[in-house]
């Protein structure tokens, strides 16, 4: 029949491909729109018999016989129609061109006023990325402003996708494997959300760490994030080039660190394909602030994390127009999940700068705001106090009125704060009903309370001793004196898929206006910490969490009053340290953020004494002794009583996190150690020099680097007796089957080979065959392929002799190919389509009264994953009419990966799988016999799924 016109033509093609992709995959995952642009390969995953059967299917429809070196370039199909049209001599040129030439890809509709597109369909961050990147990859993602405040640069989502699968291929061939975790010590640049994308294209974890910000706090980081490292088991350290000393110290403390690298330093590869990652899936480690004490990883799913985004953007009420503004840390949850991951999964912009922009020039975050008219932003409480005190001079010119929703969290809200900071920026058009005070926790992803957008600051004014006495929120009469009263800033009320509710110490429900311990459910929260039974323990309350805060619930909307742990309890009363750290904080000579208010416990007297630290640059005899007694003041104002001890230190000895929070734990910790006063003073000094702080660190790491040194000579000394052993067996192998034509005798050999291999060298190999022992009448076996040392367990465990099904290239190589002729191997002919058929009939043939082994993934990689299979050997068993068994195969590939030279000691096991038998021998059977096989292997294998699509 020949060809049409183009347009006929092109809709007819169409038509053939989407019917044979939906009898190929009409049960497995969602494929792209098949359309003319749509790779036949990559896309619709069409192998090479599918696209046989296409080619046969288009010769019958359109009567025209294609040739077939043509077909077998097709990479689209407007590449069919383009070879179509050349087909047809009576056509003219032009039409040549125009049947040729693929169309323009079509713009997604403009969103109407109001109305967000959004992939409400995605199960994955990858998932939400890939619909932003197929329908707008001009769209700008991510603008980066320099640390001068001005300088800009973008990423869209197209670039950010394509860089970080570049990425993803030169991690996954440095071993990065799913489940891997990776830390990510990165400043905000664009490396990090490239690395960040590509770790979780790998199927790996990111864990974000802090890099130190100054030399002095070098000693402490490299011991703090020694402890995290190992309990995350990182296998990588991505970094920058001025920290790649302090990632080269954490490999030497940390054993399961393999690689320390710079983005830089990863090649770029062209992309292969990514993991199909699962909802379930690990998307994120993060480790918490560990304010209270030693960090904690909660473990967050895709399902987690989405879930908290699209809730908080319900709340948010999340527009088109809206453009979110941040320089929070990319390490912490509030800067990488509410900053970064809300904007990816929406399609607003975001406008991000550095947090030491920020720390230096507090005035860059209210102009970023203004230039980009920003409508969104967050931070903690302290940045509000910092812009509360901006000058007229730095205030001047600015304006703010874009902002519609400005989040506070991440630390105590202050009441005081709130309104100064409002007050300030009346005059540059901040709008006081932006102000919006939250309440998250890392276990809940992120966000776990937040008010309607235009509440503006709600503040819960009650009776101070019914609060610390009784724990009840009184609110306070009209006449109330206000020492006689506290402000409690509210958070709003919990976002959807989410609850929380107040309980009192036996977990017994509380009545609105209660002060109990706050606890949460959800779809957001957490199953646990990373390998902390014992936190995680502590952290489930049956199906409730825990948060570790107190607080009430009023009309809805939840107050927060302080953290369980950094309540002091004196005389029967409940303080929190906050108001009176804040009150000391603002005296004339203590360092801001410099305070600590601790309770220690005094045995003696059955309480908590209160030991306040405060930082000071003051170093005159009278003035400490001055700053003391206004400090003392303060204690008795706020508590009732004097703290019984007041110690002034340095500045920067008061520990924080990463998000400024203070670790009041930590601080206690150090002074309780010393025993008195004066060593208390001495311990708590302030840091020591950089170059000290280096060589703590440094001696710090030898013991454990060499142990690493020896366990790397160990390593090698174990791969060099692997090729000794193995070198020796093969050529007295060789020697045997060389001259031998009886291929059952030389498999045997071959087996005996295999097995004494594997006890020389101590791999053990978990063989399971009971459940479902090989059938004794001819059958077809496929294995998944993962290493060369695949086939040695398989010769050692398989029962009885096989039929080796190879690709045809093997049989001319050296050794290998007169190897397998020996072993009698069919070999198969992959790139010539007549060829192959050929090919076909004889395996069926062969069949009759053969078992065949077939890898039907057709080849393997340095990277873990489970590639997507070829028909071939499921289209040999429908025609033969004999059943296949899975055989998986886990942890070769950790034994010797392609490209690496030496082997390494790791278990292995090999499944025999019950067998499965064909239904048909159309392609729809075809096809559902490989999904089951797959299915099969996939879930024994150790690893996941490959993308198909890519």
């Amino acid at each position: 029949m020949p060809v049409g016109q183009t347009a006929d033509a092109g809709a007819k093609l169409l038509t053939l491909v989407r019917a044979l992709a939906e009898e190929l995959h009409g049960e497995g995952p969602a494929y792209p729109e098949v359309t003319l642009d749509a790779r036949l390969e990559r896309d619709l995953g069409f192998d090479s018999l599918a696209r046989a059967e296409l080619l046969l299917r288009i010769e019958t429809e359109f009567g025209v016989q294609l040739p077939v070196e043509t077909f077998a370039s097709a990479a689209t199909a407007a590449d069919v129609l383009a070879a179509l049209a050349e087909t047809n001599a009576r056509q003219s040129t032009t039409a040549e061109r125009s049947a040729s030439a693929p169309p323009s890809p079509s713009q997604p509709e403009a969103a109407d006023a109001g109305t967000l597109a959004c992939p409400t369909q995605a199960n994955t961050l990858i998932d939400a990325l890939h619909w932003h990147a197929d329908r707008h990859p001009e769209r700008t993602h991510i603008v980066l402003i320099d640390t001068d405040g001005v300088t800009e640069s973008r990423i869209s989502y197209g670039e950010l996708r394509d860089r970080a699968m570049q990425v993803a291929s030169g991690m996954r061939q440095l071993g990065i494997d799913p489940g891997d975790t990776v830390a990510l010590m990165l400043t905000t640049t664009h490396d990090y959300f490239v690395v960040f994308i590509a770790t979780l294209l790998c199927g790996a974890v990111p864990a974000p760490i802090y890099p130190p910000l100054r030399i002095d706090q070098l000693a402490e980081h490299v011991s703090r994030h020694a402890a995290l490292l190992t309990n995350a088991e990182v296998k990588a350290v991505i970094t920058f080039d001025q920290a790649a000393t302090i990632g080269h110290l954490l490999k030497a403390r940390v054993p399961t660190i393999r690689h320390v690298l710079t983005p830089d330093e990863i090649e770029r590869l062209p992309p292969d394909k990514t993991v199909l990652a699962q909802p379930g899936d690990l998307a994120l480690l993060q480790y918490t602030s560990g304010s209270t004490g030693a960090p904690k990883g909660v473990r967050l799913t895709h399902t987690n994390l989405l879930t908290n985004i699209r809730a908080m953007g319900a709340r948010i009420d999340v527009r088109p127009a809206d453009v979110f503004v941040s320089w929070l840390p990319l390490s912490h949850n509030m800067g990488l999940i509410g900053a970064w991951m809300g904007p990816l999964y929406f399609g607003v912009p975001l406008v991000v700068t550095s947090t030491l922009t920020f720390l230096a020039r507090p005035e860059s975050w209210l102009t970023m705001i203004m230039r980009y008219r920003g409508t969104i932003t967050a931070a903690p409480n302290f940045a509000y106090d910092r812009c509360a005190r901006l000058s007229d001079a730095q205030l001047a010119g600015l304006d703010l009125s874009s902002l519609r929703f400005a989040c506070c969290g991440a630390e105590p809200v202050s009441v005081k704060t709130m309104r100064a900071f409002c007050e300030r920026t009346r005059a540059v058009h901040f709008d006081p009903h932006a102000l919006a005070p939250v309440y998250g926790l890392a276990e809940n992803g992120l966000a776990l309370t937040l008010p309607r957008p235009g509440r503006g600051l709600s503040v819960d004014t009650v009776m101070r001793s019914a609060l610390l006495v009784d724990g009840v929120a009184l609110p306070a009469t009209g006449s109330g004196e206000p020492a006689e009263t506290v402000e409690i800033v509210g958070c709003g009320s919990v976002i959807d898929n989410s609850e929380i509710r107040i309980v009192d110490e036996h977990g017994h429900g509380l009545a609105e206006r209660r002060v109990g311990r706050i606890e949460f459910r959800g779809l957001s929260a957490t199953q646990g910490y990373y390998r902390n039974p014992a936190q995680t323990a502590t952290l489930m309350d049956g199906a409730w969490l825990d948060s570790g805060d107190l607080g009430y619930l009023a009309d809805g909307t939840l107050y927060v009053t302080g953290r369980m742990k950094d309540m002091i309890i004196r005389g029967g009363r409940h303080f929190f340290p906050y108001e009176l750290e804040e009150a000391i904080g603002r005296l004339p000579g203590v360092i801001a953020g410099g305070v600590a208010v601790c309770g220690s416990v005094d045995a003696a007297r059955g309480t908590e004494r209160v030991i306040i630290f405060a930082e000071t640059s003051e170093d005159g005899a009278q003035a400490r002794t001055q700053l003391i007694e206004r400090i003392g003041a303060a204690a008795v104002e706020s508590f009732g009583s004097p703290a019984e001890r007041i110690v002034l230190v340095p500045p920067g000895s008061v520990p924080k996190t990463a998000a400024g929070k203070i670790r009041h734990a930590a601080m206690l910790d150090r002074f309780e150690r010393a025993e008195g006063a004066d060593r208390a003073l001495q311990t708590l000094s302030a840091p020591h020099a950089g170059w000290r702080q280096v060589s703590e660190a440094v001696a710090g790491s030898v013991p454990a680097l060499a142990r690493r040194v020896l366990q790397e000579m160990l390593a090698i000394a174990y791969g060099l007796w692997c090729w000794t052993v193995g070198i020796a067996i093969a050529l007295v192998l060789w020697a045997r089957v060389a001259a031998n034509a009886d291929a059952r005798q030389n498999w045997e050999s071959a087996a005996r080979s295999a097995r004494l291999f594997l006890r020389a060298t101590g791999l053990r190999v978990q063989f399971n065959a009971d459940a479902a022992p090989l059938p004794a009448s001819p059958c077809i076996l496929a294995a998944n392929h993962t290493s060369y040392l695949d086939s040695v367990v398989l010769f050692a465990y398989l029962p009885r002799p096989v039929r080796i099904v190879a690709k045809r290239e093997l049989e001319s190589t050296p050794f290998i190919g007169h190897f397998l002729k020996a072993l009698g191997a069919y070999f198969v002919e992959r790139a010539d389509f007549r060829a192959s058929l050929e090919d076909e009939r004889k395996l069926v043939l062969a069949a009759q009264d053969d078992t065949l082994l077939f890898f039907p993934e057709g080849t393997f990689g340095r990277a873990a994953g489970l590639r997507p299979f070829h028909l071939g050997a499921f289209r040999a068993a429908c025609l033969a009419g004999r059943p296949i068994v899975p055989i998986a195969l886990r942890g070769v590939r950790n034994v010797l990966r392609d490209g690496d030279r030496l082997p390494r000691r790791a278990p292995i096991a090999m499944t025999l799988l019950p067998h499965i038998a064909p239904a048909g021998i159309d392609l729809r059977s075809i096809a559902k016999l490989r999904t089951e096989v797959r299915a099969a292997i996939l879930a024994h294998c150790g690893e996941p799924e490959l993308d198909a699509r890519e």
